[in-house]
């Protein structure tokens, strides 16, 4: 769209007015001077009089006043042109006067030319009409033609001669005021007081959008409704028009909102002319980024006056500001601080080293964030969570810190109620179970290190089950708090005492004799001691109540034994006491010795098996609705050298709990991942899949992808090919660790199957979540499918959960056709199971399916 600029016309017409009637001047001047000179006084009076006028006329010109020389030299001309008709002039004179016509035309108004022609016409009229009445003077030799030609010529020249001036101060002009408007980074538009568009410059129109038509109709009305158009509150803009139209004078400013999401300031103000309003000037400015930096401005005052500390230091440290949330804090106004350092409250607590980690970790990374202790004005210390961030110039320098403090007093109390519910018993207010292992941890290390005793003691109240039957459960509560309070005046203040749950209580006894029969007989006079003290009778509520304890006791001076192992011994000498007649002492019999030392055999002989690689790994096959084997599970199988087979369900537990599972998770992954490499060069098994058991304590070591990982790249499998199952177990403890670390096997084609589905956590939260391929039908669910409506609609419910959540599905433990036929009838497509083939070694499964 192009600029408009209606003064263009005007110049133009100048232009053409000086080239044709200079032409002519000088063509007249010429033949008209030499007569100039040998004429009679009057007419030398007159030129004289012309050529004075012009050289003023001229002179205000070059001043800089072009138009009003041009008004004084119109004028005169105009007086003398009607004056001369009377002497006769020919029709010549016509001419002179149309040019001062248009000229008065281009430089002053239309108006002031046509009264021009007007007064010139009836002069003209009049000098005929006294003519033929014999009233008009006679003529003189002025009405020769020589003479008419030469005062022609002198008339076109003195009109002529200010117009060169005239055009260049005009043409300067008119280029200073588009310069003057294409500079400015305002929209300007300028309309008359007849509605008309006087102008307008680039950035209106890239602001506004106008569109063609309405600039080329020169009417302001459907500008401004194309302007409303685009607005988000037009009613402004027609409150504001109607406003200025009824008051010509008055300014205006308005802010306006465009649908865009961008904010103008419409500025408006009357245009003057000889102290007339002749039109307006309406001025658009863009004031979106300033109105944006206002707000984050005034969001930035009103975040700073938040509800967290907020100090403001230069970079010497010295402290600029603070708010209000600080001084509310600390107790220190802003004229206590401003002007020194954060040294002022410091309370003590931290030495300089502590300080000193804190200016180098900003130093470094331009942040710090941590627990500080500081001091109030009052003098009271306490903790606040402070954040210390250095404001850089782009250069690196820094220039300010911002340090944010949040007094954490509440939060320290409220992690200290509980640290105390996480370890301690809220009926009792002894330590837990967690408290106890912690502690008891601690002990047997101490022992271990200083060859001293210590003794374990299990306590079980006789009977409380009746009372909670027969007198309720607030009695039940009531003994139990009595007998809380009865067991610390029984021990030593270095003793610990714990409530495990239900009626258990524990005593764990440090620092005894180094000599077990010392330390046996020390811990036996504990125990009757608390016999003595729990036999007293109890004041429950309105009644008195007589309850007895079985007390077992272990000791635990050898470094070998575990936590678990001594909870045990503890657990089993309580029931040898309630075996023994209840409300006695008891130690860990041998007898029971020796089943903890076959435990621990197997335990070494576990250890011992994976050195000696007496595990195996055994394939069961997996097949599809037509009965092809699409995949294989692998399964470890333990060959004793003395005890022939082991029974998996005998010795995976014992790895579990002896961490054995890591390595022996491992072997089968690489035994695995091995089958896998050599099945991708036989025909018929490079599209079996195969899906090996990750148990929970595998998968949540750190390195478990890695470990995955390096397996794959070692062995050169496809770990498309390659499936982890997983036990809803896993999805107890830390999901998002669970997530991550399967997200990223998964990135990387290992495929996952959810074993034992139904049988355990079994939420649709984490099946939504979890990037699972495949579920897994429990055998238990499999196993009565025919006989047992409700497992009937379990194994239908989570086949059509699977396929909702397009998720495949397999049936383990499959072994009759009617069981087959059941499931592929609801819209199962895989089957694992005794009728398809019972695990086989490696070689086997492979020879099998190469027959098949």
């Amino acid at each position: 769209m192009s600029l408009r600029n209606f003064n263009s016309p005007n110049i133009a017409l100048l232009d053409s007015f000086y080239r044709v009637f200079m032409t002519m001047g000088l063509l007249l001047l010429f033949i008209g001077v030499p007569f100039v000179f040998v004429r009679k006084t009057a007419t030398g009076f007159v030129c004289f009089a012309l050529v004075a006028m012009t050289a003023y006329v001229w002179r205000m010109s070059r001043q800089g006043r072009p138009e009003r020389s041009l008004k004084i030299f119109a004028g005169f001309v105009w007086l003398m042109m009607t004056g001369l008709t009377f002497f006769g002039l020919p029709p010549v004179t016509l001419a002179i006067a149309m040019a001062v016509a248009i000229m008065l035309c281009v430089v002053i108004s239309q108006r002031a030319g046509g009264v021009f022609v007007g007064a010139f016409m009836a002069s003209w009229l009049a000098y005929i009409v006294l003519s033929k009445f014999g009233l008009a003077p006679q003529t003189y030799f002025i009405n020769r033609p020589i003479t008419s030609w030469v005062i022609t010529a002198f008339a076109v020249w003195l009109i002529l001669l200010p117009l060169p001036a005239l055009v260049k101060v005009l043409r300067r002009s008119i280029s200073l005021q588009r310069a003057t408007l294409e500079s400015t980074a305002e929209g300007v538009l300028v309309i008359a007081n007849d509605g008309t568009i006087e102008t307008c410059n680039r950035r209106f129109l890239d602001m506004c959008h106008i569109p063609a038509d309405v600039l080329a109709s020169e009417s302001a009305g459907p500008l401004i409704m194309a302007i409303g158009d685009q607005l988000a509150n037009p009613e402004k803009l027609t409150e504001t028009n109607q406003y200025l139209s009824a008051s010509p004078e008055a300014s205006s400013r308005v802010i306006l909102q465009a649908k865009d999401g961008h904010v103008f300031e419409l500025t408006t103000m009357p245009q003057y002319l000889d102290g007339q309003v002749v039109g307006r000037v309406w001025s658009f400015r863009d004031i979106t980024d300033s109105k944006r930096t206002e707000d984050e401005l005034r969001i930035s005052a009103t975040a700073f006056e938040s509800q967290e500390a907020i100090v403001i230091t230069d970079a010497n440290n010295c402290i600029l500001r603070v708010n209000r949330a600080f001084s509310e804090t600390t107790g220190y106004a802003s004229q206590d601080v401003i002007g020194k350092t954060p040294d002022l409250w410091k309370s003590g607590r931290h030495d300089a080293s502590f300080y000193s980690a804190i200016h180098e970790s900003v130093r470094l990374s331009g942040a710090w964030q941590g627990e500080v202790w500081d001091r109030r004005k009052n003098g009271e210390i306490y903790p606040n969570w402070t954040t210390i961030t250095a404001v850089k110039k782009g250069d690196g320098e820094v220039t300010h810190y911002v340090a944010t403090q949040t007094d954490i007093t509440q939060r320290k109390s409220a992690e200290e109620e509980i640290r105390h519910l996480a370890f301690y018993d809220p009926l009792t207010q002894l330590p837990n179970r967690r408290l106890l292992m912690d502690r008891l941890r601690h002990a047997l290390s101490s022992s271990s290190r200083s060859g001293r005793e210590g003794a374990l003691m299990f306590i079980d109240l006789d009977n409380f089950k009746i009372l909670n039957d027969t007198l309720g459960h607030d009695h039940g509560d009531e003994l139990l708090r009595q007998v809380a309070d009865r067991l610390p005046l029984c021990v030593r203040d270095s003793d610990t005492v714990a409530r495990l749950g239900g009626d258990e209580f524990v005593v764990m006894l440090e620092e005894l004799s180094s000599n077990p029969k010392e330390a046996a007989i020390q811990a036996e006079t504990v125990g009757e001691k608390i016999l003595a003290g729990l036999n007293k009778p109890y004041n429950l509520i309105r009644q008195k109540f007589h309850c007895t304890p079985s007390i077992g006791v272990a000791l635990f001076a050898d470094h070998k034994n575990s936590i678990e192992e001594v909870m045990k011994r503890a657990d089993l000498a309580m029931y040898q006491a309630k075996a023994a007649g209840r409300n006695c002492v008891r130690f860990f019999d041998p007898k029971m010795q020796a089943v903890v030392a076959a435990h621990a055999a197997l335990e070494e002989e576990l250890r011992q098996a994976l050195v000696k690689q007496e595990f195996r790994v055994y394939c069961q096959p997996q097949v599809d609705n037509t009965g092809r084997i699409v995949g294989a599970e692998a399964l470890v199988r333990w060959q004793h050298p003395v005890r022939g087979m082991v029974s998996p369900a005998e010795f995976i537990p014992l790895s579990e709990q002896t961490a054995i599972i890591l390595p022996l998770g491992q072997w089968v992954l690489e035994t695995a991942c091995q089958a896998l490499v050599s099945w991708a060069r036989i025909p018929d098994l490079a599209h079996v899949t195969l899906a090996v058991n990750v148990s929970a304590r595998q998968f949540r070591q750190p390195a478990f992808v890695d470990q995955v990982m390096c397996i794959l790249e070692q062995t050169g499998a496809n770990p498309e090919r390659l499936k982890l199952e997983l036990t809803e177990s896993l999805l107890l403890d830390d999901m998002e660790d669970v997530i991550l670390k399967m997200s990223s096997l998964k990135a990387n084609g290992v495929g996952f199957s959810l074993d034992d589905f139904g049988t355990g956590y079994s939420s649709l939260s984490y099946l939504k979540r979890l990037p699972l391929d495949q579920l897994k039908i429990d055998r238990s669910f499999v196993r009565d499918v025919m006989t047992d409506p409700n497992d009937a609609v379990i194994a239908r419910t989570i086949i059509a959960l699977g396929q909702s959540l397009g998720l495949a599905v397999i049936a383990e433990g499959v072994e009759n056709d009617e069981q087959w036929a059941f499931l592929k009838t609801h819209g199962c497509l895989a089957y694992q199971g005794y009728l398809f083939g019972r695990p086989m070694p490696i070689e086997e499964f492979t020879r099998e399916v190469i027959a098949v």
